[in-house]
């Protein structure tokens, strides 16, 4: 590398190095990396475009960049992701929250205003993207949220607590916790879902990266469903709700499975338009 290397300079040949590589967003991961190292955020690059960067901080740069370019997701290496315009803290113990699940948080969030529901769960948090995110966002609701692994509950009480909300947090398997607990009148779950054939498919920073016990599900990647929706029935109040996050290609196996216990059965599309939520009532 040349003595003087400024932002730009660093900015300009990450991209292409990136972009080599066949990354589709090479320039944004190039600026998120480069503004972590320097701890500023994007817009100060612009507006300091020609600032020289020391060796000190190139060195880390490269390392990161380094680190990316073998598949290591840009999320675990700054240690953060953005989810529903909030900053989660996110390490390898954690799914990454992904934009598809906003459309989970953003049909709660509809159907709590609408209806004023005050209890609800979510019921595998993982880094508490989701119970956070309705914390935040609404008031005078009670928000529950459960994961089987301390870990990712670790780091989900990290975010409760960088973004002053209070959310009960419950260590154990699906909704067992709150057996004993008043019903719900909302139950969200994004829980695994992928085969163990599918993950075959997926790109390197997931299969590779994440969390397989957040990722996979025996079968045909619905069980843990099969077995969340006998509890689920129990725990919610009659004509709660229920939203589940699932594969496109699960949509009809996923409503043939809840058409027993529950009515009203949707599915609403992603951001893409592909089938992502299952929306649910609870039999009176």
């Amino acid at each position: 590398m040349q003595k003087n290397w400024r932002i730009k300079d660093l900015l300009e040949w990450t991209t292409r190095y990136f972009s080599d590589q066949g990354m589709q967003e090479s320039r944004l991961e190039a600026e998120i990396l480069l503004a972590y190292v320097l701890e500023k955020n994007r817009v100060y690059l612009y507006a300091n475009y020609e600032e020289p960067v020391n060796k000190v901080e190139r060195d880390t740069f490269r390392g990161y960049i380094k680190r990316r370019s073998g598949g290591e997701p840009l999320a675990y290496i700054t240690g953060q992701r953005e989810f529903m315009s909030l900053s989660f803290r996110v390490n390898s113990d954690v799914l990454i929250p992904r934009p598809d699940t906003e459309v989970l948080v953003e049909t709660a969030l509809a159907l709590v205003r609408a209806e004023g529901i005050k209890r609800i769960c979510d019921v595998g948090t993982g880094s508490g993207a989701i119970a956070v995110s309705l914390a935040v966002y609404l008031n005078e609701v009670e928000v529950y949220a459960l994961d089987l692994s301390p870990a990712a509950l670790k780091i989900a009480r990290e975010n409760a607590k960088i973004h002053e909300v209070m959310v009960q947090f419950r260590d154990g398997d699906l909704l067992e916790p709150l057996v004993n607990e008043e019903k719900m009148d909302m139950i969200v779950a994004n829980l695994p879902y992928i085969t163990f054939d599918q993950l075959e498919e997926l790109e390197t920073g997931v299969k590779d990266y994440e969390p397989r016990i957040a990722l996979v599900a025996s079968g045909d990647g619905l069980d843990l469903y099969r077995r969340l929706l006998p509890q689920a029935y129990q725990l919610l109040r009659p004509g709660g709700y229920i939203l589940l996050e699932i594969d496109p290609r699960q949509a009809e196996a996923a409503k043939v499975m809840m058409m027993q216990s529950f009515s009203e059965l949707e599915i609403i599309p992603d951001w893409a338009g592909r089938d992502r939520l299952l929306k649910a009532r609870r039999n009176y």
